[in-house]
């Protein structure tokens, strides 16, 4: 019997089972190995595509992390910054490209240009080796204190080095250099706003370190050479060498021997065992505003050899009711007159005698700020005609508070008032 082209199967002759046409077979297997071609050229297409777009997701996600919660690396760095780092001589000297651009130097070193390998400009102080106990003391004070507070009105300190062959101190770099260099002639003058200003944010600096901090910080030094300014003449308060940490409930600190800079040191540091306490950077700031506000070094030896000695000016013309004649000579215009005679009388109230008298900085920021009522000074400056321990004495006060009380409340420098024009000073007369 003929089979049919269409027949896919015919019966076996011996058991009747069915059995595939060799035809049918051949067609089936051209018709696998075609779809094996397409599926194997398809995946081989779309594999590629597929491991693009899962690593592009990847990426995305990944950054997506970033920024919306950075990874704890990135925090522990972000933190290690906080604190000054220990550098390494090798570094500090790839910072400075070997020491080659001098900023200054004085008893305590040298200072050197530099910047770290993201830009970043930064002044590196090598202290001296002449007294390896002096230098020691004065890196200890300089890393102990400023290095554990961050403030804008203080420069900061980025790090250290300290080795057997030296010890360097890495600071901020500060590009107009220091107040001293504007006030005494050295560079172009600073307009009185800014001037007034940089008044401000030294006086908070200090007042910081004294009333802010974990551990009261003591400057000892304060000083224009002192009190540094970025590009915009921002004020930031340096030089830690003599500073000291004490504790808020010492009423006063020991010392051993003099400390800071003759002019701008407070008197007691002439009498034999009287406590110091915190106020004695209080009267150095006192002498700063008086050469803030005459532009000039407060001791000037005149063409007879006789002293001229601005503080002593300032009062007298302030005893007599005429600061505002003064201030007119001291060059400057009317719109600043009020600020300059509000800086004086600050001015005299930081320089008293006894550290109990004089504010403490943050009533010295109320009213150098204005918008109070500042009460008249007692006279400076007596101690310079009787040094002996009660010249530094508070005087006799018609009131039954104590100066730990007024020093709360700070009615004794001033009394709150409603100011009536942004650059008015309210000031009680005699």
């Amino acid at each position: 019997m003929s089979s049919s082209p269409l027949d896919a199967f015919a019966l076996s002759a011996s058991d009747g089972s069915p059995r595939p046409n060799k035809a049918a077979e051949g067609a089936h297997l051209g018709v696998g190995f075609l779809a094996l071609i397409v599926v194997g050229t398809t995946t081989g297409i779309l594999s590629p595509l597929c491991y693009l777009w899962r690593r592009r997701r990847q990426r995305r996600l990944h950054v997506d992390a970033e920024v919306d919660a950075p990874p704890m690396e990135k925090f522990l760095q972000e933190m290690a910054k906080e604190k000054p780092v220990r550098f390494t001589a090798q570094q500090l000297r790839a910072f400075t490209s070997n020491y080659s651009t001098r900023l200054g130097s004085g008893g305590f070193g040298v200072v050197y240009k530099g910047q770290f390998l993201d830009g970043v400009k930064i002044a590196v102080k090598v202290l001296g080796k002449s007294s390896e106990k002096a230098a020691e003391e004065q890196f200890m004070a300089e890393v102990g204190t400023i290095g554990r507070t961050y403030h804008i009105n203080l420069v900061r300190l980025y790090g250290f080095c300290y080795d057997q062959n030296m010890s360097a101190l890495v600071y901020e770099f500060m590009e107009s250099g220091s107040l001293d260099k504007y006030l005494f002639g050295e560079r172009d003058t600073i307009e009185w706003e800014k001037l007034h200003e940089i008044a401000m944010g030294t006086a908070k600096g200090i007042a910081y370190l004294h009333e802010e901090c974990q551990q009261r910080i003591i400057h000892y030094d304060i000083k224009p050479a002192n009190i540094l300014l970025d590009a915009n003449f921002f004020p930031k308060v340096a030089d830690f060498g003599l500073a000291k940490l004490c504790n808020r409930d010492l009423s006063h600190v020991s010392n051993t021997g003099y400390r800071g800079t003759p002019g701008y040191s407070a008197p007691e540091f002439l009498l034999k065992n009287h406590p110091i306490t915190f106020k004695c950077d209080v009267y150095s700031f006192g002498m700063v505003l008086f050469e803030i506000i005459g532009r000039r070094r407060n001791t000037v030896m005149t063409s007879s050899e006789s002293l001229d000695w601005f503080p002593k000016h300032v009062w007298e013309k302030y005893e007599k009711g005429e600061l505002v004649e003064m201030t007119k000579t001291c060059e400057m215009e009317d719109k600043d007159i009020g600020k300059v005679e509000r800086m004086s009388i600050v001015a005299l109230w930081c320089v008293q005698d006894s550290p109990e008298v004089r504010p403490p900085m943050s009533a010295v920021v109320k009213m150098l700020e204005g918008g109070v009522e500042i009460m008249p000074p007692p006279r400076p400056f007596n101690y310079m005609y009787s040094v002996r321990m009660n010249a530094l004495q508070p005087p006799m006060i018609s009131t039954s508070s104590s100066f730990c009380s007024s020093e709360e409340n700070k009615s004794y420098w001033y009394k709150e008032t409603t100011p009536i024009e942004k650059d008015e000073i309210q000031i009680v007369t005699h």
